[in-house]
């Protein structure tokens, strides 16, 4: 069959992909210039000396290279706390959906009602419990809350009804396969795309996260990469601070590639897990 094609489909596509990328390209091209030149250049396009390098180099050994120890504390954060958020997922979906139990439905009915309450209401609450706990200004702070993901939770839930069939979690149990085995070398392999997702939208998530560390840490050597930023962004507006804008935009740059790199290499997976159980034999 001959593809049909829409000139206003391909006008409106062309107008997203402007949109999506134009900023990246402003990110690329403001990085590239000294802080100067990108207070009186246009924004667009390139100018003056091509500082790209010594951007980089100045970003990485500034203040003693607390940006290197601000990419660090965002990789544990990610980590531990996406990496544990998505097995902790795993773990409930897959229960929930295989397995009947008394109060299913009120647990159901909890996990939409968390997922529909915005993470900036519970911030609040949460700072006072972990400041009781004594928490506060540590890493814990940040890594106990990216835990729980009960969006995370209800995609593994809805995957799992179809990704995993009840035969074959009943013809490994009559061959004397254990709860726990089965899990592990038959259901976690037949949730892998739903898995990936979830991974994808936490990591995405837990990296981007900016108001719970602003409000859980007060110690710069614990900031993540976004509050750090903000931190060096807010340099000129006090007294004798020093304007960076400089390397602040190449350091949000570095922040962003390795969310692209995640994206691209994990796309494959990210694409076969929306899909998987939207038509069946």
């Amino acid at each position: 069959m001959e593809k049909k094609k829409s000139p206003l489909l391909t006008v409106i596509m062309s107008i997203g992909v402007i949109y999506s990328l134009l900023p990246l390209f402003w990110l690329f091209v403001s990085s590239t210039k000294t802080q100067s030149e990108l207070l009186s250049s246009f924004g667009l396009w390139f100018s003056g000396p091509f500082a790209f390098f010594d951007n980089i180099q100045q970003t990485l050994t500034y203040d003693d290279g607390v940006f290197v120890r601000w990419f660090l504390n965002t990789l544990l954060y990610v980590v531990v706390g996406a990496g544990g958020a998505t097995f902790l997922a795993t773990l409930g979906g897959y229960g929930l959906a295989k397995f009947n139990f008394p109060g299913k439905k009120a647990v159901f009915a909890v996990v939409i009602g968390a997922v529909a309450i915005p993470g900036t209401a519970l911030a609040v609450p949460t700072f006072l419990m972990f400041s009781q706990l004594g928490l506060t200004n540590t890493a814990w702070a940040v890594i106990l809350p990216s835990l729980i993901s009960p969006f995370g939770l209800y995609l593994i839930w809805t995957y799992a009804l179809d990704a995993v069939p009840t035969e074959v979690l009943e013809a490994a149990r009559m061959d004397g396969a254990g709860e726990f085995r089965t899990f592990f070398t038959i259901s976690l392999r037949l949730l892998a795309p739903g898995l990936v997702t979830v991974l994808l939208f936490t990591v995405v998530a837990t990296w981007n996260n900016y108001f719970l560390p602003l409000i859980m840490l007060s110690e710069p050597t614990w900031y993540p990469l976004t509050v750090g930023l903000n931190q060096w962004n807010d340099q000129a507006s006090t007294v004798g601070g020093d304007p960076i804008y400089n390397l602040v935009i190449t350091g949000s740059l570095l922040t962003i590639i390795p969310i692209i790199v995640a994206f691209l290499f994990l796309q494959r997976f990210w694409q076969s897990g929306l899909s998987a159980g939207s038509v069946k034999a």
